[in-house]
């Protein structure tokens, strides 16, 4: 049960390691000083997120992964190029924001439904999955408001 564990919490570690670098990349992209200060501060609330998660994987005696996905870097490659050759505009960035968060909620959905994980790791995971369902929400209220501006 210990390798499946930390098996699971090294898979949350790389989409959450995506998603802190997404919002750090979305905080410099930003024109609005608001949204630059909102992805900021998610980057942050995420790198908590992750170190809880190493934390966890070394407790459990596990390697804990350091850096995200080879998926994740290729997205977020992606979105520079992307963005490189648009008009960077924030509700772009919102979008490709949204897409991310959209990702990282079906890992830690996904990671609940398995069955072998200790009460203590399914009570971690769940507990954060509270928080990535607050960020996807928080984003997709944004993206809607921006869409309906004309932002």
């Amino acid at each position: 049960m210990a390798d499946n564990n930390v098996s699971v919490l090294n898979d949350l570690i790389e989409v959450s390691r995506d998603g802190e670098e997404g919002f750090r990349k979305a905080a410099d992209d930003a024109k609005n000083p608001e949204l630059k200060t909102l992805f900021s501060s998610r980057a942050t609330e995420i790198g908590a997120a992750v170190r809880e998660l190493q934390t966890q994987v070394t407790a459990l005696g596990g390697k804990a992964e350091e850096s995200g996905s080879v998926a994740g870097a290729l997205h977020r490659g992606w979105v520079s190029l992307r963005t490189a050759v648009s008009d960077r505009s924030d509700l772009a960035i919102l979008e490709e924001t949204e897409k991310g968060e959209d990702i990282a909620k079906k890992k830690y959905g996904d990671a609940l439904q398995d069955a072998d994980l200790s009460f203590d790791i399914r009570a971690l995971i769940e507990r954060q999955y509270q928080g990535v369902l607050r960020n996807h929400d928080l984003i997709r209220d944004l993206r809607n408001r921006y869409r309906a501006s004309g932002a």
